[in-house]
C-alpha cells in the first residue's frame, strides 16, 4: 500500500504582492513597523499559522478578519507574531558599565529610583538593570517598569523563567544571589522575589500616545527603533524625551544612531545620550 502524499491542513495560498503592501501598511499604521520589500517570506512564514487558526484561506480574509475585529485581539495576535523579541543578559554590556560608572553615583541618595526599560521584550534586559543596580545601591528603592508591545513578551518577562543556556553569560554571584535554580542539575532559573518585586510590566505602543505619573532619570529603549523608519524613529524619540528628566539618559541600541533625525538629546558616546539639564538639578525628586 502506497504512503499517502502529506497535505498542508486548510492550505493558504501563497502570499500576494497586494496581500503583503496591505499588511505592510496596517503594520506601519497601527505600530510603527517598517516591513519593505524583501520581507515578503518573512511575513507569510509568521503569518500564516494565524491563518490557519482562523480556518482563513487567504491573507486576505486574514487582513479583514484582522481589521474588522473590534476586541483587538486579532491584531495584538499579529503584532506579536511579526515582532522580533531577541534579547539576552548583558546585551551591550558597555552600556552597563557606564550605567554603573557614571551613572549610579548620581543615583545615590534618592528617595526612590525609577528606570524604564522601553521595549524590554522577554525580560533579560530589565532583569540585568535590577541585577546592577541592586548591586551598586543595596540600599535604595527601586521601581523598575518594563513595557513592550508584544503581549507574548510580557508574559514572559514577568514570569522571570530563563533556560540555563540563556543565562550563562551571568556572573556566578549573581546566579547565586539573584536567581533561583531549578532542576538538578539546574535547567533553567527563576529572578529571586525580591527582585520581581521591584519590577512592574505593561503593554506600551511607542508610536502611540500614552503618559507617566513621573519623569525617569534613566530609560533604555535599545534595538527597537530599527524597525521604524525615520519620521517614527523622530516621533519615538521625541516622547521619549519628554518623560525623560532634565540631564537624564537615554539609552538605545548601538545600530540606532539618532544622527538622522531631530532631537534635543546630547550626545555622550556610541548608543547613549542626555536630555539638556537646563536650570533644574539633575538629581531632583522624581
Amino acid at each position: 500500500m502506497a504512503v499517502s502524499e502529506w497535505k498542508e491542513p486548510n492550505p493558504v495560498a501563497p502570499l500576494r504582492p497586494e496581500e503583503f503592501q496591505r499588511i505592510c501598511e496596517l503594520a506601519k499604521r497601527t505600530f510603527g513597523l517598517d516591513l519593505r520589500s524583501g520581507k515578503e517570506e518573512l511575513v507569510s512564514a509568521r503569518l500564516r499559522r494565524l491563518v490557519q487558526r482562523g480556518g482563513l484561506r487567504s491573507f486576505d480574509q486574514y487582513y479583514r478578519h484582522v481589521t474588522e475585529d473590534r476586541t483587538g485581539v486579532a491584531l495584538a495576535a499579529m503584532i506579536d507574531a511579526l515582532t522580533t523579541n531577541h534579547t539576552s543578559f548583558l546585551r551591550e554590556a558597555e552600556h552597563f558599565t557606564f550605567l554603573r560608572e557614571h551613572v549610579v553615583p548620581r543615583l545615590k541618595g534618592r528617595p526612590t529610583v525609577n528606570i524604564w526599560s522601553a521595549a524590554c521584550s522577554t525580560g533579560e534586559e530589565l532583569w540585568t538593570l535590577a541585577m546592577i543596580l541592586n548591586e551598586a545601591m543595596p540600599a535604595a528603592r527601586l521601581q523598575l517598569v518594563g513595557t513592550d508591545i508584544s503581549n507574548r513578551a510580557l508574559k514572559s518577562a514577568a514570569e522571570a523563567r530563563y533556560s540555563a543556556e540563556r543565562c550563562a553569560a551571568l556572573p556566578a554571584p549573581w546566579l547565586a544571589r539573584y536567581l533561583a535554580p531549578e532542576g538538578r542539575p539546574a535547567t533553567s532559573y527563576r529572578v529571586a522575589p525580591e527582585l520581581r518585586r521591584q519590577a512592574s510590566f505593561r503593554r506600551l505602543n511607542l508610536t502611540e500616545s500614552y503618559d507617566w505619573p513621573h519623569l525617569f532619570p534613566v530609560i533604555f529603549c535599545r534595538n527597537v527603533m530599527i524597525y521604524f523608519d525615520g519620521p517614527v524613529q523622530e516621533l519615538v524619540v521625541r516622547r521619549l524625551t519628554e518623560f525623560l528628566e532634565p540631564g537624564g539618559y537615554l539609552f538605545v541600541g548601538h545600530a540606532e544612531s539618532l544622527t538622522r533625525i531631530d532631537h534635543k538629546l546630547e550626545y555622550l558616546q556610541p548608543a547613549i545620550y542626555r536630555k539638556p539639564a537646563g536650570k533644574e538639578r539633575w538629581t531632583r525628586s522624581s
